[in-house]
């Protein structure tokens, strides 16, 4: 019995170049197809060529981790006590991009272990339930930003609400004894919908004179509310 719990913390698992490569190799192919479903899901502005290679490493590296491990206890409490010594202070900057680190780390960890079936299936059903929930949408809010004189605050919110059928939410409102800065949010399919009815949104405020500006902003998860 003694023998056999010392051989749990000495002995680890015998595997040859063949199956070390084929940990590693398979880790880098499912995380090339990790790169490609972050790419498709991320088109625009808040796509990051260096995260999203970096995640192609982390699987390989998760492998690798996993390779060297094995079956040996002692070596796994081990690393556990090395990572913990890591302080990772990169901010998430998108709540999707947590899914895809944790998606790169179970991929790597079914490779490294010898579960290639485990691992396909799994990305392709994550990224079939990715495409089915529209996550590949951003989901980015737009900022009405308008700056004039206070006189004129009635007329720009009625012009504001024809324009998006009452459906622009007023967010904050600042005043000045002889200015007014109003902030309303949007959507991008509200915007789409009022170019229809007026081509030029900016150019219908511009109208009612004594503005100071008009922005339209995008807002997204990188932006603190």
């Amino acid at each position: 019995m003694r023998e056999k719990i010392y051989s749990l913390f000495t002995n680890p698992s015998d595997m040859t170049w063949e199956q070390i490569l084929m940990n590693i190799t398979l880790a880098a192919v499912l995380g090339f197809f990790i790169f490609i479903s972050y790419f498709i899901s991320h088109r625009g502005t808040i796509y990051s060529k260096k995260f999203n290679a970096s995640l192609v490493i982390l699987t390989v590296l998760t492998g690798t981790v996993m390779t060297v491990i094995g079956n040996n206890i002692a070596l796994s409490l081990g690393m556990v006590g090395a990572l913990s010594i890591v302080r990772f202070r990169t901010a998430i900057k998108d709540s999707r991009d947590t899914v895809y680190i944790f998606w790169a780390i179970i991929v790597g960890i079914c490779c490294g272990v010898g579960d290639y079936l485990v691992a396909s299936i799994g990305s392709g059903v994550v990224f079939v339930v990715i495409l089915l929930l529209d996550c590949i949408k951003s989901d980015n809010r737009m900022l009405f930003i308008l700056r004039a004189e206070r006189s004129k605050s009635p007329m720009i919110k009625s012009q504001v609400y024809k324009l998006f059928d009452g459906r622009a939410v007023l967010r904050v409102e600042n005043t000045t004894d002889s200015s007014v800065e109003l902030i309303y949010e949007l959507t991008q399919k509200m915007i789409k919908k009022a170019e229809k009815k007026e081509p030029d949104i900016t150019g219908s405020i511009y109208k009612i004179g004594g503005i100071e500006y008009v922005n339209i902003v995008m807002q997204n998860d990188e932006i603190s509310n």
